[in-house]
């Protein structure tokens, strides 16, 4: 038994989830949620496998929602359901720890295989979205050339390599044996060389143009 939890500000579209979860053999809806708030209220008492969340949410979205239910309870698989297709979003998604990314417009069927997928350790995406990844991979590495304009150092590269897995500033300052003002120093210097100005940019950024 897949269970799932369902994450979706639209009731119509969660209801519907819920009820296409439920109906499934092998699939069983253990909670649904209008905000990420709620959900992560209760992630810690419930027995969830896989996690449908959309993007844009009331309050916390669904990208910080991934990072914070994480946090809570790392083994979860997080299978983002939205509306978005444009890349940094996607990358944004990825670097939270999201396993897969589906538009909504899926179907039916292809959102049951998804999930089984990410119970299996796959990572699933629709293809829209998969092309998109496929192009800025390209797109990277046509930029590697263009690779001196943002040369981080090795100390730079270690910290937004930390940054990328999660860890916040007094975690990166404590692997790394430097004070946090330091690392917010790096981070800083990471911005403007990178030309970002968040974390999540600057991760993805990092991605796009193999610097990590």
């Amino acid at each position: 038994m897949i269970n799932v939890a369902i994450i979706e500000d639209n009731d119509t579209i969660r209801e519907g989830l819920s009820a296409l979860v439920n109906g499934t053999a092998g699939y069983k809806s253990i909670g649904s949620f209008g905000d990420c708030e709620s959900f992560l209220a209760k992630l810690d008492s419930l027995d969830v496998n896989v996690a449908l969340m959309d993007i844009a949410l009331p309050g916390i979205n669904g990208i910080e929602g991934v990072k914070r239910a994480k946090k809570i309870k790392p083994g979860i698989d997080i299978l983002m359901l939205t509306v978005y297709e444009d890349s940094e979003k996607i990358f944004d998604a990825i670097c939270a720890g999201a396993c897969g990314y589906l538009v909504k417009k899926t179907p039916p069927s292809k959102l049951l295989e998804a999930i089984k997928d990410v119970f299996e350790g796959g990572s699933p995406m629709s293809s829209q979205i998969a092309r998109q990844v496929i192009d800025a991979f390209k797109k990277s590495k046509d930029a590697k050339d263009d690779k001196a304009d943002y040369e981080l150092s090795t100390r730079e590269k270690e910290v937004i390599n930390l940054l990328a897995g999660g860890n916040n500033y007094q975690q990166i300052a404590d692997q790394l044996f430097i004070s946090v003002d330091t690392v917010r120093h790096h981070i800083k210097n990471i911005y403007r060389k990178l030309h970002v100005h968040t974390q999540s940019e600057a991760v993805a950024k990092a991605i796009r143009k193999n610097i990590i």
